[in-house]
Protein backbone atom coordinates (compact mmCIF):
# COMPACT_ATOMS: atom_id res chain seq x y z
CA UNK A 1 0.00 0.00 0.00
CA UNK A 2 2.93 2.32 -0.69
CA UNK A 3 1.70 5.89 -1.24
CA UNK A 4 -1.81 4.83 -0.26
CA UNK A 5 -2.27 4.36 3.49
CA UNK A 6 -0.73 7.62 4.64
CA UNK A 7 -1.98 9.44 7.73
CA UNK A 8 -4.75 11.20 5.79
CA UNK A 9 -6.09 7.89 4.53
CA UNK A 10 -5.89 6.42 8.02
CA UNK A 11 -7.77 9.40 9.48
CA UNK A 12 -10.65 8.69 7.10
CA UNK A 13 -10.62 5.00 7.96
CA UNK A 14 -10.68 5.75 11.66
CA UNK A 15 -13.79 7.87 11.19
CA UNK A 16 -15.45 4.78 9.73
CA UNK A 17 -14.23 2.24 12.28
CA UNK A 18 -13.08 3.03 15.81
CA UNK A 19 -11.64 -0.42 16.51
CA UNK A 20 -10.02 -1.77 13.33
CA UNK A 21 -6.22 -1.95 13.56
CA UNK A 22 -4.72 0.38 10.95
CA UNK A 23 -1.33 -0.04 9.28
CA UNK A 24 1.02 2.51 7.79
CA UNK A 25 2.42 2.12 4.32
CA UNK A 26 5.79 0.35 4.39
CA UNK A 27 8.60 2.64 5.54
CA UNK A 28 12.19 1.55 5.09
CA UNK A 29 14.69 1.51 7.91
CA UNK A 30 16.95 3.73 5.81
CA UNK A 31 14.25 6.38 5.56
CA UNK A 32 13.97 6.49 9.33
CA UNK A 33 17.66 6.27 10.17
CA UNK A 34 18.85 8.74 7.51
CA UNK A 35 15.76 10.66 6.37
CA UNK A 36 13.06 13.02 7.58
CA UNK A 37 11.55 11.11 10.50
CA UNK A 38 8.63 13.48 11.19
CA UNK A 39 7.58 13.36 7.54
CA UNK A 40 7.48 9.56 7.63
CA UNK A 41 6.12 8.96 11.13
CA UNK A 42 3.82 11.84 12.01
CA UNK A 43 0.32 10.57 12.58
CA UNK A 44 -2.92 11.75 14.14
CA UNK A 45 -3.73 10.79 17.72
CA UNK A 46 -7.17 9.71 16.49
CA UNK A 47 -5.58 6.89 14.47
CA UNK A 48 -4.88 4.56 17.42
CA UNK A 49 -4.57 1.63 17.30
CA UNK A 50 -2.05 1.97 14.47
CA UNK A 51 0.88 -0.24 13.45
CA UNK A 52 4.10 0.91 11.82
CA UNK A 53 5.11 -1.34 8.93
CA UNK A 54 8.86 -1.49 8.35
CA UNK A 55 10.89 -2.62 5.37
CA UNK A 56 14.41 -3.75 6.09
CA UNK A 57 16.67 -6.74 6.66
CA UNK A 58 19.59 -5.69 8.87
CA UNK A 59 18.72 -6.61 12.47
CA UNK A 60 20.53 -3.66 14.04
CA UNK A 61 18.79 -1.17 11.74
CA UNK A 62 15.43 -2.82 12.33
CA UNK A 63 15.92 -2.55 16.08
CA UNK A 64 16.76 1.16 15.85
CA UNK A 65 13.82 1.86 13.53
CA UNK A 66 11.44 -0.10 15.77
CA UNK A 67 12.58 1.90 18.80
CA UNK A 68 11.97 5.14 16.90
CA UNK A 69 8.49 3.89 16.03
CA UNK A 70 7.72 3.04 19.64
CA UNK A 71 9.00 6.42 20.79
CA UNK A 72 6.64 8.08 18.31
CA UNK A 73 3.73 6.24 19.87
CA UNK A 74 2.92 3.44 17.45
CA UNK A 75 1.06 0.44 18.89
CA UNK A 76 2.79 -2.31 16.89
CA UNK A 77 5.80 -2.85 14.66
CA UNK A 78 5.18 -4.98 11.57
CA UNK A 79 7.97 -6.34 9.39
CA UNK A 80 7.06 -6.60 5.70
CA UNK A 81 8.23 -9.86 4.16
CA UNK A 82 5.67 -9.84 1.39
CA UNK A 83 6.25 -6.91 -0.95
CA UNK A 84 7.45 -8.22 -4.36
CA UNK A 85 8.55 -4.98 -6.06
CA UNK A 86 11.97 -4.83 -7.72
CA UNK A 87 12.80 -1.67 -5.80
CA UNK A 88 12.26 -3.53 -2.54
CA UNK A 89 14.24 -6.53 -3.76
CA UNK A 90 17.22 -4.28 -4.54
CA UNK A 91 17.12 -3.26 -0.90
CA UNK A 92 17.21 -6.97 0.05
CA UNK A 93 13.91 -6.91 1.92
CA UNK A 94 10.24 -7.58 1.30
CA UNK A 95 9.21 -10.95 -0.14
CA UNK A 96 12.77 -12.03 -0.92
CA UNK A 97 13.32 -12.32 2.85
CA UNK A 98 11.22 -15.48 2.84
CA UNK A 99 14.34 -17.14 1.45
CA UNK A 100 16.19 -16.09 4.61
CA UNK A 101 14.02 -17.16 7.52
CA UNK A 102 16.95 -17.14 9.94
CA UNK A 103 17.74 -13.51 9.05
CA UNK A 104 14.09 -12.57 9.59
CA UNK A 105 14.20 -14.34 12.95
CA UNK A 106 17.29 -12.33 13.90
CA UNK A 107 15.51 -9.12 12.91
CA UNK A 108 12.43 -10.04 14.93
CA UNK A 109 14.52 -10.85 17.99
CA UNK A 110 16.47 -7.59 17.68
CA UNK A 111 13.23 -5.60 17.45
CA UNK A 112 11.65 -7.45 20.35
CA UNK A 113 14.70 -6.71 22.46
CA UNK A 114 14.43 -3.01 21.55
CA UNK A 115 10.71 -2.39 22.11
CA UNK A 116 7.88 -3.32 24.47
CA UNK A 117 5.11 -3.25 21.86
CA UNK A 118 4.17 -6.26 19.68
CA UNK A 119 6.41 -7.19 16.74
CA UNK A 120 4.55 -8.93 13.92
CA UNK A 121 5.39 -10.22 10.44
CA UNK A 122 3.50 -9.98 7.15
CA UNK A 123 4.50 -12.44 4.44
CA UNK A 124 3.38 -14.50 1.45
CA UNK A 125 2.70 -18.23 1.27
CA UNK A 126 5.66 -18.73 -1.06
CA UNK A 127 7.92 -17.11 -3.60
CA UNK A 128 8.28 -17.71 -7.33
CA UNK A 129 7.26 -21.27 -8.19
CA UNK A 130 7.78 -22.64 -4.67
CA UNK A 131 4.31 -23.89 -3.82
CA UNK A 132 5.22 -26.41 -1.13
CA UNK A 133 3.41 -25.93 2.17
CA UNK A 134 6.62 -26.99 3.89
CA UNK A 135 8.32 -23.77 2.72
CA UNK A 136 5.91 -21.40 4.45
CA UNK A 137 5.53 -23.72 7.44
CA UNK A 138 9.27 -23.71 8.03
CA UNK A 139 9.42 -19.93 7.59
CA UNK A 140 6.72 -19.37 10.20
CA UNK A 141 8.24 -21.94 12.56
CA UNK A 142 11.69 -20.37 12.39
CA UNK A 143 10.44 -16.81 12.91
CA UNK A 144 8.11 -17.91 15.71
CA UNK A 145 11.08 -19.33 17.59
CA UNK A 146 12.44 -15.76 17.75
CA UNK A 147 9.32 -14.66 19.61
CA UNK A 148 6.97 -13.52 16.86
CA UNK A 149 3.42 -14.47 17.81
CA UNK A 150 1.41 -12.79 15.03
CA UNK A 151 1.69 -13.59 11.32
CA UNK A 152 -0.34 -11.86 8.61
CA UNK A 153 -0.32 -14.11 5.58
CA UNK A 154 -1.03 -12.91 2.04
CA UNK A 155 -2.45 -16.07 0.52
CA UNK A 156 -0.59 -15.79 -2.79
CA UNK A 157 2.94 -16.54 -3.86
CA UNK A 158 5.15 -13.56 -4.68
CA UNK A 159 6.83 -13.94 -8.05
CA UNK A 160 10.09 -12.06 -7.79
CA UNK A 161 10.80 -12.31 -11.50
CA UNK A 162 8.49 -11.73 -14.44
CA UNK A 163 5.54 -10.02 -12.73
CA UNK A 164 4.96 -6.43 -11.72
CA UNK A 165 3.71 -5.63 -8.20
CA UNK A 166 0.23 -5.10 -9.67
CA UNK A 167 0.34 -8.47 -11.44
CA UNK A 168 1.53 -10.05 -8.19
CA UNK A 169 -1.78 -9.01 -6.65
CA UNK A 170 -3.82 -10.83 -9.29
CA UNK A 171 -1.96 -13.53 -11.20
CA UNK A 172 -0.58 -15.93 -8.57
CA UNK A 173 -3.64 -17.86 -7.40
CA UNK A 174 -5.13 -17.35 -3.96
CA UNK A 175 -4.74 -20.41 -1.74
CA UNK A 176 -6.64 -19.69 1.43
CA UNK A 177 -6.35 -23.31 2.47
CA UNK A 178 -2.62 -22.85 3.08
CA UNK A 179 -3.29 -20.15 5.67
CA UNK A 180 -5.90 -22.31 7.38
CA UNK A 181 -3.39 -25.16 7.49
CA UNK A 182 -0.86 -22.86 9.18
CA UNK A 183 -3.40 -22.07 11.89
CA UNK A 184 -4.06 -25.76 12.46
CA UNK A 185 -0.34 -26.49 12.71
CA UNK A 186 0.43 -23.46 14.91
CA UNK A 187 -2.69 -23.10 17.08
CA UNK A 188 -0.77 -21.04 19.67
CA UNK A 189 0.06 -18.34 17.11
CA UNK A 190 -2.22 -15.57 15.87
CA UNK A 191 -2.68 -16.12 12.14
CA UNK A 192 -4.43 -13.47 10.02
CA UNK A 193 -5.22 -13.79 6.32
CA UNK A 194 -4.84 -11.23 3.53
CA UNK A 195 -5.49 -11.21 -0.19
CA UNK A 196 -8.54 -10.70 -2.41
CA UNK A 197 -11.05 -10.29 0.43
CA UNK A 198 -13.92 -8.00 -0.61
CA UNK A 199 -17.10 -9.01 1.24
CA UNK A 200 -18.30 -9.61 4.79
CA UNK A 201 -19.32 -13.13 3.76
CA UNK A 202 -15.70 -13.98 2.94
CA UNK A 203 -14.45 -12.26 6.10
CA UNK A 204 -16.84 -14.26 8.26
CA UNK A 205 -15.95 -17.48 6.47
CA UNK A 206 -12.24 -16.88 7.05
CA UNK A 207 -12.76 -16.02 10.71
CA UNK A 208 -14.05 -19.55 11.19
CA UNK A 209 -10.57 -20.80 10.31
CA UNK A 210 -8.05 -18.09 11.26
CA UNK A 211 -7.76 -15.36 13.88
CA UNK A 212 -7.97 -12.21 11.80
CA UNK A 213 -8.42 -10.67 8.37
CA UNK A 214 -6.41 -7.88 6.77
CA UNK A 215 -8.12 -5.92 4.01
CA UNK A 216 -6.17 -3.58 1.76
CA UNK A 217 -7.33 -2.25 -1.57
CA UNK A 218 -11.02 -2.96 -1.16
CA UNK A 219 -11.10 -0.86 2.01
CA UNK A 220 -9.34 1.91 0.11
CA UNK A 221 -11.57 1.86 -2.96
CA UNK A 222 -14.79 1.23 -1.01
CA UNK A 223 -14.12 2.69 2.45
CA UNK A 224 -17.78 2.81 3.47
CA UNK A 225 -17.57 -0.97 3.85
CA UNK A 226 -15.63 -0.29 7.05
CA UNK A 227 -18.60 1.51 8.62
CA UNK A 228 -20.14 -1.88 9.52
CA UNK A 229 -17.06 -3.48 11.02
CA UNK A 230 -17.30 -2.21 14.60
CA UNK A 231 -20.76 -3.73 14.94
CA UNK A 232 -20.00 -6.94 13.05
CA UNK A 233 -16.60 -7.81 14.47
CA UNK A 234 -15.98 -5.82 17.66
CA UNK A 235 -19.34 -5.91 19.42
CA UNK A 236 -19.63 -2.12 19.33
CA UNK A 237 -22.73 -0.07 18.51
CA UNK A 238 -23.40 0.58 14.85
CA UNK A 239 -22.31 3.97 13.58
CA UNK A 240 -25.08 6.48 12.98
CA UNK A 241 -22.92 8.73 10.79
CA UNK A 242 -23.98 9.35 7.20
CA UNK A 243 -21.76 9.71 4.15
CA UNK A 244 -22.19 13.46 4.41
CA UNK A 245 -21.22 13.38 8.11
CA UNK A 246 -17.96 11.62 7.23
CA UNK A 247 -17.27 14.05 4.40
CA UNK A 248 -17.83 17.05 6.66
CA UNK A 249 -15.52 15.54 9.26
CA UNK A 250 -12.89 15.19 6.55
CA UNK A 251 -13.41 18.82 5.51
CA UNK A 252 -12.80 19.88 9.13
CA UNK A 253 -9.66 17.73 9.10
CA UNK A 254 -8.52 19.36 5.85
CA UNK A 255 -8.92 22.77 7.46
CA UNK A 256 -6.95 21.64 10.51
CA UNK A 257 -4.18 20.23 8.35
CA UNK A 258 -4.00 23.48 6.36
CA UNK A 259 -3.61 25.51 9.56
CA UNK A 260 -1.16 23.24 11.35
CA UNK A 261 0.93 21.73 8.56
CA UNK A 262 0.19 23.80 5.45
CA UNK A 263 -1.25 20.69 3.78
CA UNK A 264 -3.46 21.40 0.78
CA UNK A 265 -6.86 19.72 0.86
CA UNK A 266 -6.21 18.21 -2.57
CA UNK A 267 -3.57 15.87 -1.08
CA UNK A 268 -6.15 14.57 1.37
CA UNK A 269 -9.22 14.40 -0.85
CA UNK A 270 -7.75 11.70 -3.09
CA UNK A 271 -8.13 9.18 -0.27
CA UNK A 272 -11.88 9.65 0.08
CA UNK A 273 -12.86 9.45 -3.59
CA UNK A 274 -14.38 6.01 -2.98
CA UNK A 275 -16.55 7.17 -0.08
CA UNK A 276 -19.75 7.24 -2.17
CA UNK A 277 -18.87 4.09 -4.11
CA UNK A 278 -22.02 2.66 -5.69
CA UNK A 279 -24.30 5.54 -4.71
CA UNK A 280 -26.27 7.72 -7.13
CA UNK A 281 -24.27 10.78 -8.11
CA UNK A 282 -20.98 9.26 -6.97
CA UNK A 283 -19.29 9.86 -10.33
CA UNK A 284 -19.99 13.59 -10.34
CA UNK A 285 -19.03 13.85 -6.65
CA UNK A 286 -15.65 12.22 -7.39
CA UNK A 287 -15.11 14.47 -10.38
CA UNK A 288 -15.63 17.60 -8.31
CA UNK A 289 -13.28 16.53 -5.51
CA UNK A 290 -10.59 15.51 -8.00
CA UNK A 291 -10.92 18.58 -10.26
CA UNK A 292 -7.57 20.39 -10.16
CA UNK A 293 -9.28 23.54 -11.42
CA UNK A 294 -10.96 23.87 -8.00
CA UNK A 295 -7.73 23.67 -6.01
CA UNK A 296 -7.81 27.42 -5.36
CA UNK A 297 -11.10 27.12 -3.48
CA UNK A 298 -11.41 26.28 0.23
CA UNK A 299 -12.30 22.64 0.91
CA UNK A 300 -15.67 23.59 2.38
CA UNK A 301 -16.68 25.34 -0.85
CA UNK A 302 -15.59 22.33 -2.91
CA UNK A 303 -17.72 20.11 -0.67
CA UNK A 304 -20.72 22.37 -1.24
CA UNK A 305 -20.24 22.15 -5.00
CA UNK A 306 -19.82 18.38 -4.87
CA UNK A 307 -22.98 17.88 -2.84
CA UNK A 308 -25.42 20.36 -4.38
CA UNK A 309 -28.08 18.68 -6.44
CA UNK A 310 -29.86 20.37 -9.32
CA UNK A 311 -32.75 21.18 -6.97
CA UNK A 312 -30.33 22.76 -4.46
CA UNK A 313 -30.70 20.00 -1.83
CA UNK A 314 -27.92 17.99 -0.22
CA UNK A 315 -27.71 14.17 -0.22
CA UNK A 316 -27.53 12.16 2.99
Amino acid sequence: MLDWTDRHCRYLHRLLSRHTLLYTEMITTGALLHGDVPRHLRFNAEEHPVALQLGGSEPGDLAKAAKIGQDWGYDEINLNCGCPSERVQRGAFGACLMNEASLVAEGVKAMRDAVDIPVTVKHRIGIDKIESYDFVRDFVGTVAEAGCEVFIVHARNAWLQGLSPKENRDIPPLRYEIVAQLKREFPHLTIAINGGIKTDAVVQEQLQQVDGVMVGREAYHNPWWMARWDELYFGAPASTLTHLDIEQAMVAYMEREAREHDTHWYAIARHMLGLRHGLPGARRWRQVWSDHRLKHLPAREVSAIANTRPDGSLPD
